[in-house]
């Protein structure tokens, strides 16, 4: 984490979730020197309509990233796991009409 100067605004990830059974969404960035402002200013500008479940503010430099640069682990895919992939199974196959018993009790097509 890098630090910020001292008075400096920091800037803060904004998420906000619309209702319940939703996840928060990222909907933007502020610009703010402490979390009281910056939720404020998120408010101000994220919540125009609607009754919002919950906001939050996130401060930029505390939230981890991976680099689509850094394929691997977490972009790569796994194609050395060919089961995985649906196409690696044969598609099962259908009898194509009805089956009786016959009188011993065995499949007759």
């Amino acid at each position: 984490m890098s630090r910020h100067q001292e008075g400096a605004p920091a800037s803060w990830e904004v998420f906000l979730r619309a209702r319940r059974g939703l996840a928060h969404q990222h909907v933007g960035s502020v610009r703010a020197a402490d979390p009281d402002t910056a939720l404020a200013l998120a408010r101000d500008l994220y919540v125009r309509r609607g009754d919002p479940l919950s906001l939050w503010v996130v401060r930029s430099d505390a939230v981890h990233t991976a680099s689509p640069d850094e394929r691997d682990p977490y972009f790569a895919g796994a194609r050395h796991k060919p089961y995985r992939y649906p196409e690696h199974f044969a598609p099962l196959t259908e009898p194509t009409g009805p089956t009786e018993k016959g009188a011993d009790g065995a499949h007759v097509e």
